[in-house]
């Protein structure tokens, strides 16, 4: 038996606006392209050099809706995904053409300017062959930076140290004194 892995995650921004269509069924899909960039420091020069990658993606369904809905050229994004290659004969030139992509299964949307109501998780059902993008809500906001002074960020210690010590529960017998069990 094999153990395949196909997993890609990206974190960049839109290098123009998302290209939303929709098939003959009436699925919506949205072709974008994510600008992925690097820095390094050249060995001969000591300059700082940088380079961007610009990635194909596709997203069905919901995760198009999201896309057409709260995304425009420059948004930050992280794709998850996988990476998908596909052949076709091109129908104006009859050429026949091999595209490598990455079909999205979840899609956050980062930066300072989503709102908390838009900042959320989208995530592709794994149960489901033909319907993609069904959007979870998650639990708390995604937060790549620090937490203080974000929603749900609570820097109150949650335990109470007196209540630790379990042979002794006279809290005047240790004042100023508490053993932590780790």
């Amino acid at each position: 038996m094999s153990r395949d892995y196909n997993k890609v995650i990206l974190i960049g921004r839109l290098a123009k606006d998302p290209f939303i269509s929709a098939t003959p069924s009436k699925m919506k899909v949205a072709r974008f392209t994510i600008a992925c960039g690097r820095q390094w420091k050249d060995r001969n020069t000591g300059e700082i050099r940088s380079q961007a990658d610009f990635i194909t993606c596709v997203a069905w369904t919901s995760l198009a809706e999201v896309l057409e809905r709260y995304t425009a050229k420059g948004k930050q994004l992280m794709v998850e995904g996988r990476l998908a290659v596909r052949d076709f004969d091109d129908p104006k030139t009859g050429i026949h053409k091999w595209i490598t992509e990455v079909v999205a299964e979840n899609i956050i949307l980062l930066g300072p300017q989503v709102q908390q109501t838009q900042q959320q998780n989208f995530t592709a059902p794994q149960d489901s062959a033909n319907v993609w993008g069904q959007p979870q809500q998650p639990q708390q906001p995604n937060d790549f930076g620090s937490l203080r002074g974000e929603v749900g960020f609570d820097d109150a210690f949650p335990l109470d140290f007196s209540q630790l010590d379990g042979e002794n529960n006279d809290s005047s017998a240790n004042a100023g004194e508490v053993e932590i069990p780790f």
